[in-house]
């Protein structure tokens, strides 16, 4: 599922870790295929429809689930957007009332809502996760609500936005190297400091530093628009 632009995600992971040496090779795991999966250090999944997330949730627990759970444990990094964090709860429930079944990668559940949430969000990272800058920016159009468990912790706290569900002020859910956000833009292109955590925790070491500067003066833009309220028409 990829309908929302997030490619832009791995072609920043791509770069940035090329830009440090790490050679790459992007292997894209579609319905049916699982191969390769072992050696897979990050892996990313897009967003969708509800009809696109119904076509896939079978795919998913009957050739891969049991996979990436292999995979988390040996400490591969996750990003998932919108409907791909969906799809690592527990279950996404339709507005139907059918209850679909995740992978339970994470510890969160997801019910259809009413209204879309859409628009730009800005989110203070979790202090945990040592992101400097603390802020977050993207672009939020889910109706899904999703609700944390016990088991894992936000990946931020809304500044402007509706976030998870628009009720408790949480987005996103982190736990160990599985990061899961409603946050589109691409994310990471805007958000170089997260990029960059995630390769570090797929890695496993430190990384050298890049010049940022450009990276985030956009992202500080975006921010102190959003933030000021003073988006022009």
């Amino acid at each position: 599922m990829n309908i929302y632009g997030d490619r832009g995600n791995i072609q920043t992971l791509v770069q940035r870790a090329r830009w440090r040496g790490v050679e790459v090779r992007v292997l894209e795991l579609g319905k049916g295929a699982s191969e390769g999966i072992e050696a897979v250090d990050v892996f990313f999944f897009g967003g969708g429809q509800d009809k696109e997330q119904e076509l896939v949730y079978d795919d998913l627990l009957e050739t891969k689930a049991i996979r990436l759970a292999n995979a988390m444990q040996r400490g591969a990094a996750f990003l998932a957007v919108c409907g791909g964090y969906q799809l690592l709860g527990h279950y996404y429930q339709t507005a139907q009332g059918e209850r679909l079944p995740g992978i339970g990668l994470l510890d969160v559940r997801t019910v259809a809502g009413g209204q879309r949430c859409i628009g730009d969000v800005v989110i203070e990272s979790d202090p945990g996760l040592g992101l400097q800058p603390r802020t977050l920016v993207g672009f939020e159009n889910h109706s899904g609500r999703t609700y944390l468990g016990e088991g894992v912790r936000p990946l931020g706290r809304v500044r402007r936005g509706n976030g998870n569900n628009g009720e408790d002020g949480s987005e996103g859910a982190v736990s160990g190297n599985i990061f899961g956000t409603y946050l589109h833009g691409s994310l990471l292109p805007k958000n170089p400091h997260l990029t960059d955590l995630i390769l570090s925790r797929a890695l496993n070491r430190e990384l050298d530093p890049l010049d940022d500067s450009l990276e985030l003066a956009a992202h500080n833009w975006i921010k102190d628009r959003e933030l000021s309220g003073s988006r022009r028409a």
